[in-house]
């Protein structure tokens, strides 16, 4: 199949001809390995033969031994390997020297050594609407950083289509499978997550029928600040299996080293009102088409529950935001204080810059999007945080435009990096 750019390619890059090794993360089968390929002169797969593991015991430096840029494929089945690699950087003092990838953390309690100045991290995640071919990218979050205002769009995204989407995801492998084949492996990753990863990433056996509970706990709770109380009441009213609070600590701990989740931090800002800001962050799979699968439905369910899928397709969204913001040098946040007001994104740069985005699956909540994040900029725009570079409304169905009050309305499947 033929290799398709990814926009962290260009992050790739740039950060290989600025640092002696750069570590790609990211979730299994996210496409993590093809893109290094596309860079690396030479490749060793350390999951693919236990020989490498007594290669390393007694001649460690002959891992590394190839053309560079050396890709080592999941690298984390080595752990040592990452101080081994840091001193090679140290010694051979040029850039572009490896390129390490891996789909899961290694414990805590391996001595790892900082790699400051000499690793560089890109953060890889499954394929965004642009990537996939599914926006054309006519509206880009880099324009939005200029306050350019949204032309008149009228091509609308059918909600059956969106709903597919949701249920196929991101995964490179299925960008050109059917729905339900895309359903039929998305569940397998599932299964294999709960019977054999989350035991196997720390070497602690872990009940699958427990990691079931959990995460269809999770997917019932897409897009919403859920504690671990609220998680185990949940699982307790809907499974046939409680579980305890260390118990979900220690599963949510492994399912973030398994990069099976990503969090959406609150956001951290000054405001004018005796609020008071709510700092839980909203809890996403890392694709959102996990959520479907361990909750086994499909596009019917969906399309029966659009409620539920408002919610899945905000997680959606989010996840497309994270790729081109990180294109951006910026990073995702949500906001919510304790008068109840919500807003799904908040999208800052390191320098302060900032938009807000509301993410409607239909156009019939426009007037309250609209009128919340015009509420969000009076409230905190004053001389220690500065005006919200735009505010944009993002829809799955409806069309695209700028309204009077300035804020723009935008169709998901315009929008790009």
């Amino acid at each position: 199949m033929k290799y398709r750019k990814r926009i962290s390619d260009i992050e790739l890059q740039r950060k290989l001809e600025t640092s002696g090794a750069v570590l790609i993360r990211g979730a299994k089968a996210c496409g993590k390995t093809e893109s290094a390929k596309q860079f690396a002169r030479s490749v060793i797969y350390l999951d693919r033969d236990e020989q490498f593991q007594l290669l390393f015991d007694t001649a460690p430096k002959r891992l590394l031994l190839g053309e560079t840029p050396r890709l080592i494929d999941e690298w984390q089945v080595i752990p040592k390997l990452w101080n081994q690699v840091r001193h090679e950087v140290d010694d051979r003092k040029k850039t572009a020297q490896f390129i390490l990838t891996g789909s899961a953390n290694p414990e805590e309690n391996v001595n790892m050594h900082s790699g400051a100045g000499r690793f560089t991290i890109v953060d890889m995640r499954t394929m965004s609407w642009q990537e996939l071919g599914m926006s054309d990218a006519t509206i880009k979050l880099a324009d939005l950083f200029q306050g350019f205002s949204v032309e008149v769009q009228n091509e609308r995204t059918e909600l059956e289509l969106i709903i597919e989407q949701i249920c196929k995801g991101g995964f490179p492998s299925l960008m050109d499978s059917k729905v339900e084949q895309a359903l039929e492996v998305n569940r397998a990753y599932v299964e294999l997550l709960a019977e054999v990863d989350m035991s196997r990433v720390s070497q602690n056996r872990r009940d699958p029928m427990k990691v079931r509970s959990l995460l269809k706990s999770l997917a019932r709770n897409t897009s919403t600040m859920v504690d671990i109380l609220v998680l185990e009441r949940d699982i307790k009213a809907h499974e046939s299996i409680g579980l305890s609070r260390p118990t979900i600590y220690d599963y949510l701990d492994a399912l973030n080293r398994l990069m099976m989740l990503e969090d959406q931090p609150a956001w951290n800002i000054h405001i004018r009102s005796s609020h008071t800001l709510r700092n839980s962050p909203k809890r996403h799979f890392t694709d959102v088409s996990l959520a479907v699968a361990a909750l086994g439905i499909n596009q019917q369910n969906l399309l029966n529950n659009l409620q539920f899928a408002g919610f899945l397709f905000e997680s959606m969204v989010i996840h497309d935001l994270r790729v081109y913001s990180q294109a951006n040098d910026a990073k995702v946040y949500h906001y919510r204080d304790s008068s109840g007001l919500e807003v799904d994104g908040i999208v800052q740069k390191y320098n302060g810059d900032w938009c807000a985005f509301e993410i409607k699956l239909g156009s019939g909540q426009i007037e309250e999007a609209a009128a919340n994040l015009l509420r969000l900029a009076r409230l905190v725009t004053s001389d220690k945080c500065p005006a919200p570079k735009s505010l944009n409304i993002i829809t799955g169905t409806g069309m695209g435009y700028t309204r009077k009050d300035g804020v723009n309305v935008i169709s998901f499947a315009s929008l790009g990096a």
